[in-house]
């Protein structure tokens, strides 16, 4: 038995499995492009990582942190346990598809303490998984062969499978690859993953390459968050951009930085400190989409004890980021400073110059390269 965060797992019903859990899932590395060789494309979807493992009366789902999941989506539980076959170990993704794409908003609120509130969501969102990996399909370890080989062991593995248990489509075409990387976003989906054909299934080791979408926007710097290290150090910057309101709104954070450039940030923000509260427009923190709406300094379920707390700053100064897409009217993941824009005014820092992405219905994408070409 396995017990984590009140959830038990009887492991013995997985003892007929060729993988036993718990198995870290295998990872990819960022690149600019996609490569040119023997590589299998796949969508790269925006959801929760999952393993899953069928034994013979049994289901059991692992998050990517080896945390198991199965409470949290119930309903999908229960469809894997009726439609996954026996015996097999499938790494995929949880996703919450709605009329509008993919929705990872509804996904986190699933992470709930109060079973019945898990049980209402289930019910009015329910999930899926998007199969892209197979481990063991019976008495076989499909660990140790080549993806092009697991790939097809998927296929066969989930020919008859119903929804909401889903096959990601492939493709070995780059050309075809490169389009999904631009219609597919507007589903919802993070960008494309690429796939050594001969490669082995490697536990914990970025072994694959992901290309993101990736596009610019001029944001206010409106304050920073220290660093870990302490007063020495700026750990982030909090970003915003202007409604058609005029209303400043927080829209994610800039992190990535090196150690010396955090140091200079402290030099260099200083003097914006002085008063910074007493005309910010976040002084209240009324209206302002951050944190959920919460104010930076508090906590939340999702924050994990971290310290959210924030320091103003005058809303004088414009940064260039680099960002992937957005969830609602934030940034999905922290942005890329890429350099200060003195010759632009906060003011001129709107929704209004993001790029708006063409909506693509999701049960197109299954329709389009779901078999290797």
């Amino acid at each position: 038995m396995r017990s984590h965060n009140g959830q038990t797992v009887a492991l013995k019903s997985f003892s007929g499995l060729a993988v036993q859990p718990p198995v870290e899932p295998m990872l990819a590395k960022l690149a600019d492009e996609l490569p040119f060789g023997s590589y299998l494309y796949e969508p790269k979807w925006d959801g929760f990582r999952a393993i899953v493992f069928r034994g013979e009366d049994a289901v059991y789902i692992q998050s990517r942190d080896a945390r198991p999941l199965d409470r949290y989506f119930p309903e999908l539980h229960n469809a894997l346990l009726e439609r996954l076959p026996k015996n097999s170990v499938v790494d995929g993704e949880i996703v919450i598809a709605t009329a509008r794409g993919l929705d990872f908003d509804a996904l986190q609120l699933r992470l709930h303490p109060a079973a019945s509130r898990v049980e209402k969501l289930a019910k009015e969102t329910p999930s899926s998984l998007i199969a892209f990996d197979v481990l063991a399909v019976g008495g076989r370890d499909l660990m140790i062969a080549p993806q092009a080989t697991r790939r097809a062991a998927l296929e066969g593995l989930l020919s008859k499978v119903k929804r909401p248990v889903y096959l990601t489509p492939i493709t070995r075409d780059r050309a075809i690859a490169l389009d999904w990387l631009t219609r597919f976003e507007g589903a919802g989906l993070d960008g494309v993953i690429a796939k050594p054909e001969s490669g082995t299934y490697l536990p914990g080791t970025r072994a694959m390459i992901k290309v993101k979408h990736a596009r610019t926007a001029d944001c206010v710097v409106a304050g920073f968050r220290w660093h870990k290290s302490g007063k020495d150090a700026v750990g982030s910057l909090l970003l915003g951009l202007y409604d058609d309101s005029g209303v400043l709104q927080h829209v994610g954070v800039a992190s990535s930085f090196t150690m010396a450039m955090r140091r200079q940030l402290v030099k260099e923000l200083a003097p914006l400190r002085k008063n910074a509260m007493r005309d910010h427009p976040w002084r209240e923190w009324a209206g302002a989409a951050a944190e959920s709406s919460r104010m930076p300094g508090a906590q939340s379920r999702w924050s994990a004890g971290k310290d959210l707390s924030w320091e103003p700053l005058r809303i004088e100064r414009v940064c260039e980021v680099k960002y992937d897409h957005m969830q609602g009217d934030r940034f999905r993941h922290a942005a890329f400073f890429l350099r200060w824009r003195p010759d632009k005014p906060p003011q001129d820092c709107r929704y209004d110059q993001l790029e708006v992405t063409k909506p693509y219905e999701l049960e197109r994408i299954f329709s389009s390269g779901s078999s290797a070409s």
